[in-house]
């Protein structure tokens, strides 16, 4: 029979509990009648009949003590689980919330000259279990796969499409996707389970991932049990798809490669240099979410206040989500019930480990998660006014944190807005999905994504709104603020940003973000790019340098503000229009002149590279961009050049007098701006500055990126 607690308004979750006890005591009593309790599924049982019975005393703290708690379904928290209620780790404790499972009992067989350890899992054998992913020591360890990941040129690291039936590389849509290509001889192979083997193709923005159905050896034809989103080509190149097959047991080679065979239910796993069988921790999730807060947003019933404190969650596991087309997307193709090997964009279709529906003023402060199989975090239909400060996540299989709400069609009431998303670490991230985002708002609006680091992704840092164009839009009011963001693309996908926007968001500002380091495969390797429809944003007192193309890039938008910021260092040109206003779009925006962006008060540095650049539609030449009172530098000393259109269609090249000539820049300075040393990255202007006489406000980055805990909002 539960005991009622004690008014302290505490209750204790150990590993040395006991569900049958009170929860009111820090460890066990000397004679074990009475101490903490052993589950935190029990804790929030308590709290929850203490509510339900009228006899909730206030607000109350579960501690969780320190240690490893197995997870094998995730915890749930209702409505009727509403607070004030907090989950917090005990003081000096790490409270350790475990999806995964240690494999022990090894034995050791030798493939070759490898020596490889070998456990039996009886549960896989019987088919109730089967994983995607290791982890060893703390370390999330590969598949084998084919080619190999090294130092070597590009040709090793992925193969290449010899031919995609069907497929035109000059004509076929870029939703004209396929479910089968031939291979070139030898690289893909009638290998054993070849139902378990994946292709992962890399192109534009997105990773397909193609389980083989079949293979046929004389004509080089495999065939997928999922369509490609996109047709299988190589972005812009003129030459079909690259890819890497995942999971080949016959490619178990390398030092730190595992295999997991599901018929026999042995594990297969080549040890690093040291590790051996008695002194590894070998870790294999079981589930892919850990913890759920699922409320009613329909019924206006939410999971209000509560609060996840310094709690570390970890190993999931993951699975290729059902679809992967998005109706919301706006191309114009309806819905199917085909399995697709992508989501269009972002790795959409991808769900949190740590998920909240229809939850209000709740909050994940000061926690780690890691070692995760989809994105790390997810606020979904209906979240409003939660915070998700101060906590690391990284390590992940998709992203960091993604939020979504109802579109404007949708039902007010699913809406997402109003959260903040301040002071976190999110990194190394998109290694499954490699198209997933660092923090990914959709449909969404209010929101505070501020002083968070991140780095360590294959595709876009923070990826903002979700219409494509000039439609109505949920996405408004965010403030992307104070971000360090950088090392992103890693030269895989393309068509990136460090921070990306889509459609009209007025109220939306992107204001004090520290951005480098940008590299795509083939093209768009911005730091700032407000891509269709960008429209009413603010863009103000970044730092953006070393781009593999621009620094800042706007594929057509309206009426944006690009001012007091440093562009510098980008591998083409430093800023970019793509496209301008069509007729269609004049008459939705009621307009008959167009300014995409007006750009003043800016430092721009170049190495030799143009200042400016059209292209896809766009000739600087006729407008598009009103440009004043910036500063321009050279630091190879040649002359100043404006590209007009794409470089590639033999645009016409500007020299800075014929700039000018067309009104653009008429107050701008050609002169050193003195940084302090941009050798080392430090942009900080020297007092002498000549971009002082024209107003530029020296950049404060003192803080950007996470603040000490006690300067957080």
């Amino acid at each position: 029979m539960m005991n009622k607690p004690s008014k302290s308004y505490d209750l204790y979750v150990s590993l040395q509990g006991n569900d049958e006890w009170t929860g009111c005591l820090t460890e066990p009593a000397e004679d074990d009648t009475d101490g903490p309790l052993a589950t935190l599924t029990e804790a929030r049982d308590r709290v929850r009949a203490l509510k339900q019975t009228g006899q909730l005393p206030g607000p109350i703290t579960v501690w969780i003590r320190g240690g490893r708690y197995s997870i094998t379904e995730p915890i749930v928290f209702g409505a009727e689980d509403s607070g004030p209620v907090t989950y917090a780790a005990y003081p000096g404790e790490q409270a350790i919330l475990d999806g995964g499972r240690r494999i022990e009992h090894w034995r050791l067989e030798r493939r070759g000259e490898q020596e490889v350890w070998v456990a039996e899992i009886p549960d896989v054998a019987e088919g109730r279990w089967y994983f995607r992913q290791l982890f060893v020591n703390g370390e999330r360890r590969p598949r084998a796969r084919l080619p190999k990941v090294g130092p070597e040129p590009e040709r090793r690291q992925f193969y290449w499409m010899e031919d995609v039936p069907g497929c035109s590389l000059t004509d076929s849509a870029l939703f004209d996707g396929s479910d089968a290509f031939r291979c070139a001889p030898g690289d893909i192979q009638n290998w054993q389970h070849l139902a378990d083997v994946e292709v992962v193709v890399l192109h534009y923005w997105v990773e397909e991932r193609m389980p083989v159905a079949s293979f046929d050896e004389e004509t080089c034809l495999v065939r997928s049990s999922r369509r490609s989103i996109f047709r299988l080509t190589d972005d812009t190149a003129g030459r079909f798809a690259k890819y890497y097959v995942d999971n080949v047991f016959e490619a178990l080679s390398e030092p730190g490669e595992w295999y997991l065979e599901r018929d026999t239910g042995r594990l297969y796993y080549i040890p690093m240099p040291g590790e051996t069988p008695g002194s590894t921790e070998v870790v294999a999730p079981r589930i892919t979410q850990l913890l759920k807060l699922v409320g009613d947003p329909d019924e206006g019933r939410y999971v209000e206040f509560l609060r996840f404190k310094g709690l570390t969650l970890q190993h999931t596991d993951w699975y290729q989500p059902p679809g992967g087309r998005d109706p919301t997307i706006g191309h114009g193709k309806p819905l199917s019930t085909r399995e697709y090997a992508a989501s269009p964009q972002a790795a959409t279709h991808v769900p949190g480990a740590v998920y909240l529906m229809g939850a209000q003023y709740c909050a994940v402060e000061d926690c780690t998660i890691r070692h995760i199989g989809w994105y790390g975090l997810e606020l979904a239909d209906g979240c409003r006014g939660n915070r998700i400060v101060g906590n690391e996540i990284g390590d992940l299989g998709a992203g960091g944190i993604k939020l979504n709400g109802a579109t404007a069609a949708g039902p007010r009431a699913r809406r997402t807005g109003d959260n903040r998303i301040t002071d976190n670490h999110v990194h190394s991230g998109g290694r499954v999905f490699h198209s997933a985002v660092g923090v990914l708002l959709r449909h969404t609006f209010g929101n505070e994504v501020a002083h968070n680091h991140i780095h360590d992704f294959f595709y876009t840092g923070i990826s903002c709104g979700w219409v494509w164009g000039y439609g109505e839009n949920v996405a408004r009011d965010n403030h992307l603020v104070k971000n360090h963001i950088h090392d992103l693309g890693h030269g895989w996908l393309s068509d990136m940003g460090g921070i990306y926007t889509l459609g009209v968001q007025p109220g939306t500002i992107i204001v004090g973000n520290l951005i480098h380091d940008v590299e795509a495969a083939r093209y768009g390797g911005w730091a700032i790019y407000p891509d269709e429809g960008s429209s009413h944003i603010v863009i103000e007192n970044n730092l953006c340098y070393r781009t593999s193309q621009q620094p800042f890039h706007q594929h057509y938008g309206h009426e944006n503000i690009v001012r007091n910021n440093i562009f510098a260092l980008g591998r083409i040109s430093q800023v970019a229009l793509s496209r301008v206003l069509s007729d269609a779009d004049r008459v939705v925006l009621r307009v008959d002149r167009h300014v995409a962006f007006t750009f003043e008060r800016n430092i721009v540095v170049t190495e030799g590279q143009p200042l400016f650049q059209g292209g896809y539609a766009a000739d600087l030449r006729r407008g598009g961009v009103v440009s004043d009172l910036n500063l321009f530098w050279s630091l190879s000393h040649q002359p100043l050049t404006i590209c007009a259109g794409n470089p590639g269609q033999g645009a016409p090249v500007l020299t800075w007098e014929e700039w000018q000539a067309l009104g653009q820049d008429r107050h701008s300075l050609v002169a050193d701006p003195g940084f302090r040393n941009v050798d080392a990255d430090d942009f900080t202007l020297r007092d002498d500055s000549p971009a002082l006489g024209l107003g530029f406000q020296p950049l404060d980055l003192s803080d950007v990126g996470p603040r000490p805990r006690e300067k957080r909002l």
